[in-house]
């Protein structure tokens, strides 16, 4: 695992500018660095050793005739094979690491070669011969890449921070952005907070040729519900193929180590981990907010060796600043701060670990994924205007009551109510706390065109599709990449495999999710490796106790204090969210998601456009 970096074009004092940007990311590569420049462009690297640990596995890599000039971020699980194959047709390989495998191939296939690897990837390749520059993100993006066009210079980095460095760029403050982080709890990609920085889309490659950028989509993952598939075939092959993809996904020359909840999906994972490491934290809330006693006892019983942190609510807070400068972008997923202590404890054993990410997305995990079957009838019965009146009458109620989520979010179909799995600020709620309502738009006009490709499914596969393309890339995947990085740690994801989806496209909805469970033939397929009540174990996410320290004086005043900054003043009505605050602090609704959402916000626009420190311990003061 590594980061990249680079620019075209000449600069006074180039290779300073060069390894000034490579520093800001030595974090995604302490073990080694590496630079290649010509006339025409300049490209960094960072190297965290996996693979071929010793110098030859360096980068950059070349082919044979140092035409082509590779600079990679990942990690390609059938190297091997490719290598025979490419080897075959007369490649002359110098390494043993899997980085030569796509040097070598790009000179072989082009393009093409993409739907070819299985891994995850973000790379850069150089043509001397014809100046272009070729810039590729895996199928489900776990790697990032991020652009920007710079004057006469195209820029390029794993991580923004890296291209802010660069001499002439203007930072700017995307104000459409914004927008649509107060509804999604993200900056919904391709845009991003800084005017004119482009996140590269998964299954996207960009060609820098002559002064221009275009894009294109090599690969999309396609449901197509094979309904005559039963029960037990389903879950023989996703047996079958997920074993297969943990085995690839643990090929390393260092220790593997895996990532441990009490969900099904780690746990999952974790069984193949005999005699190995697991890694869990927890907070001092309680059961809910604490799966530490659940991981260890599967440890025990799996033969790993277990290893767990308890995080306070000191450590929390004080590590709020140096997870949003790690971040990039401000992320309103609470978790993502413990998904940083989990690394950080990870890191002291291991330098590559597994995780369950995305087993949600690709076989049907979420409990909103009922939602279609539990409105169908009430839907049905009663017309649009009957709902959207009975809507508005429960949110002048000023305390929640049973049933009144269900009235809320049984109002509109699917593909109008279910914009992903956070959805914090809707249309009008944006317009009365946005200082320019003019900047508000509908949450709807970003899920539009992801719901017309699949327009031909059932509502279940809509909502996967679109959490695929959205959520998991600005969350789930944003945080995963980043929190690990920010601890020099892989973090490989078995279940996001084009193998997996293979099989997880094909499964029936009714093998989804159904009545009883989500995530049913999955869960199945755990049964065999895993006890009953982790299999079956309702699903947790990575719970953080947000909304029990909004109802503490001491961490109310400190978000107080934010919504009362300069910074708030500049973007929102402050006494909206005073009374946001207020109201969940004397318990009245539990705001704590839209508290949140704006605090980080702020904590972010500190750091990035005010420059305030970020480093452990500083609690943020306003």
């Amino acid at each position: 695992m590594c980061g990249i970096c680079g620019f075209t074009g000449e600069i006074v004092d180039r290779d300073r500018v060069l390894r000034e940007m490579a520093e800001l990311i030595t974090h995604r590569g302490p073990d080694s660095s590496g630079f290649y420049t010509d006339s025409s462009v300049a490209m960094g690297f960072r190297r965290l050793s996996i693979i071929d640990v010793d110098a030859s596995g360096n980068q950059p890599i070349y082919n044979e005739d140092r035409t082509l000039v590779l600079t990679f971020n990942g990690e390609i699980y059938n190297y091997r094979q490719l290598r025979a194959e490419l080897e075959g047709k007369g490649h002359r390989f110098y390494t043993q690491t899997d980085s030569e495998v796509l040097v070598h191939g790009f000179e072989e296939w082009g393009e093409e070669m993409l739907p070819r690897l299985r891994g995850m990837f973000g790379f850069a390749i150089w043509n001397t011969k014809d100046q272009s520059l070729f810039l590729a993100r895996d199928f489900f993006g776990i790697k990032p890449v991020h652009y920007a066009q710079v004057g006469d210079h195209f820029v390029y980095g794993s991580e923004i921070k890296s291209i802010l460095a660069f001499p002439g760029f203007e930072k700017k403050f995307n104000y459409a952005t914004l927008d649509r982080y107060l509804s999604f709890q993200y900056a919904v990609p391709p845009e991003t907070f800084f005017e004119g920085v482009y996140c590269l889309l998964p299954a996207h490659f960009l060609w820098y040729r002559g002064g221009k950028v275009t894009v294109q989509r090599y690969w999309e993952p396609r449901f197509q519900p094979d309904e005559s598939l039963s029960e037990a075939e389903a879950v023989d092959r996703i047996e079958k193929v997920f074993e297969d993809s943990v085995n690839a996904h643990k090929i390393s020359d260092v220790e593997v180590g895996c990532f441990l909840s009490s969900g099904v999906d780690s746990s999952y994972v974790s069984t193949y981990f005999a005699d190995q490491k697991t890694f869990t934290v927890g907070f001092d809330f309680g059961d809910h907010y604490n799966e530490i006693h659940w991981a260890q006892d599967l440890s025990r019983e799996i033969g790993a060796e277990h290893h767990s942190q308890v995080i306070t609510s000191e450590e929390f807070w004080g590590n709020i600043k140096k997870v949003q400068y790690h971040m990039d972008q401000p992320l309103a997923d609470p978790s993502c701060i413990a998904l940083y202590f989990v690394s950080r404890l990870a890191s002291q054993y291991v330098k590559v670990v597994l995780s369950g990410e995305g087993a949600d997305e690709l076989f049907g995990g979420y409990t909103v994924y009922n939602e279609p079957r539990v409105f169908r009838l009430y839907r049905a019965i009663l017309p649009q205007s009957v709902r959207t009146f009975l809507r508005k009458m429960v949110q002048k109620v000023p305390r929640r009551f049973k049933g009144q989520g269900f009235i809320t979010r049984g109002e509109y179909p699917t593909n109008e109510s279910f914009i992903g799995n956070a959805k914090m600020f809707g249309y009008e709620d944006k317009q009365r706390l946005l200082k320019d309502p003019s900047l508000a738009s509908r949450p709807q006009e970003i899920t539009r065109k992801y719901y017309d490709r699949v327009k031909d499914l059932d509502d279940v596969t809509r909502m996967q599709y679109l959490d695929i393309n959205l959520w998991m890339v600005g969350d789930i995947l944003l945080k995963a990449d980043r929190m690990s990085m920010a601890n020099s740690l892989e973090l490989r994801v078995p279940f996001l495999d084009k193998e997996v989806f293979k099989v997880a496209a094909t499964i029936p909805t009714k093998l989804r999710v159904n009545r009883k469970n989500t995530k049913y033939a999955m869960r199945q397929a755990a049964l065999r490796h895993l006890p009953e009540a982790t299999a079956q174990k309702e699903k947790l996410g990575f719970p953080v106790p947000t909304r029990v320290w909004l109802r503490d004086k001491k961490y109310y005043d400190i978000v107080k204090s934010a919504f009362q900054s300069e910074i708030a003043e500049k973007f929102f009505h402050t006494e909206e969210l005073i009374r946001y605050l207020d109201d969940h602090f004397n318990g009245l609704r539990d705001y704590s998601r839209r508290i949140w959402t704006v605090f980080i916000f702020i904590v972010w626009y500190d750091i990035y456009f005010n420059g305030t420190s970020h480093e452990p311990g500083d609690i943020p003061h306003f």
